[in-house]
């Protein structure tokens, strides 16, 4: 860094055009004083009046010849703060020296992306536990989709890392979810499907012949007119696993806007106490509330549960107040999606495809849910 930028207050960066500049362009004469902008980034400043020359905004093309006075108001990248420790609250389940366990609230992405580079759980945990920056990604192992609520492990040194790593590589962690979907199913089953990318959109998963395996078993825990509340136990951790098999049984999550189906919200079929929750249940209904492991450094085996996250509960109490239908009459599900692909938004998927294959593979950074 330059020491006109290390003497920059606010982000605006008084510089004077030295004489060996003149002639050349502003953006030239910029670049050449702030090496560490590329050209591009300031000629985009320039255009949008962030650079003015003797109180003047200018053009990219306009000559200088030595003198002027030129003020620049740096645009910090978002991406910047993506490893800020943040004084984020978190919800501890479980913590000593190598480990701590916690329980992710709904809407929280659980490291810095694309559109999410501040207020993740990334940053909440550099901010708790300050010797996570000398962990790789902050000790983050595995990982739940921003709208999925629950347990997550996060290791406190790199030994302790390596060890749950290997341990989910045998797929000996032990991950039980609860999930309400639409539609009654009628019994216990296991899917095994594997999983890959959407040919038709990269944000999205999908039943894919060349992808990975992924085998997620499911529980009846309850039936309801309309809808079924599930146990859901993860042999392998994919990422939108869950999501995407339940949409393969034709029972998609209750409140999930990218593997539902369109129609299938059957509206004359409930009652109006209940059509109010569902609408006010703003996602997917999905909470990882049991996680187990052998503990890294004792080698004991631990186990965590959690009560079932609020807005599931009082979901739960509105379906629990309908009558349960009689008959195994399906609804007439439509394939067609809630929203276009090119309306998807990009939120958390891929949050480690950083192009480092060999990387991810040696952490095997898995997605589960």
């Amino acid at each position: 860094m330059t020491d006109a930028t290390q003497q920059s207050l606010n982000n605006l960066i008084p510089l004077t055009i030295s004489s060996d500049l003149g002639g050349l362009r502003l953006d030239v004469a910029l670049q050449r004083l702030l090496p560490e902008h590329s050209r591009s980034r300031l000629q985009a400043w320039i255009k949008s009046g962030l650079v003015t020359v003797d109180g003047q905004p200018s053009t990219s093309k306009t000559k200088v010849w030595g003198g002027e006075k030129v003020l620049v108001d740096v645009q910090v990248k978002p991406e910047t703060y993506a490893f800020t420790a943040q004084d984020i609250p978190l919800d501890i389940v479980y913590e000593d020296e190598h480990i701590l366990v916690v329980n992710k609230p709904a809407g929280m992405v659980v490291h810095p992306a694309a559109g999410n580079w501040e207020g993740t759980l990334l940053n909440a945990l550099l901010f708790h536990a300050p010797q996570l920056h000398d962990v790789p990604r902050a000790g983050i192992v595995h990982r739940l989709d921003k709208e999925t609520s629950g347990l997550l492990v996060v290791a406190k040194t790199l030994s302790a890392q390596t060890n749950l790593v290997r341990q989910l590589q045998a797929r000996t962690v032990k991950r039980e979810y609860r999930a309400i979907v639409w539609g009654q199913l009628w019994r216990n089953g296991v899917v095994d499907q594997p999983l890959g990318r959407d040919p038709r959109s990269r944000t999205k998963m999908a039943i894919n012949r060349m992808g990975k395996p992924a085998v997620t078993r499911y529980e009846i825990l309850e039936r309801f007119s309309v809808q079924t509340y599930l146990r859901c136990n993860l042999e392998t951790g994919r990422t939108h696993q869950i999501r995407v098999h339940m949409q393969h049984l034709k029972a998609p999550l209750v409140g999930d806007p990218v593997y539902g189906f369109r129609g299938i919200v059957p509206i004359r079929a409930m009652t109006q106490t209940l059509r109010d929750a569902v609408s006010q249940f703003n996602r997917q209904a999905l909470h990882a509330i049991k996680l187990g492991l052998v503990h890294p450094a004792t080698n004991e085996f631990m186990e965590w549960q959690i009560e079932l996250a609020d807005d599931m509960k009082v979901l739960l109490e509105a379906m629990r107040h309908e009558d349960v239908r009689d008959d195994e009459e399906d609804f007439e599900l439509s394939m067609e999606p809630y929203l276009s692909d090119e309306d998807y938004e990009y939120d958390d998927e891929d949050l480690f495809d950083d192009g480092d294959e060999e990387d991810d593979a040696d952490l095997d950074l898995e997605d589960d849910a």
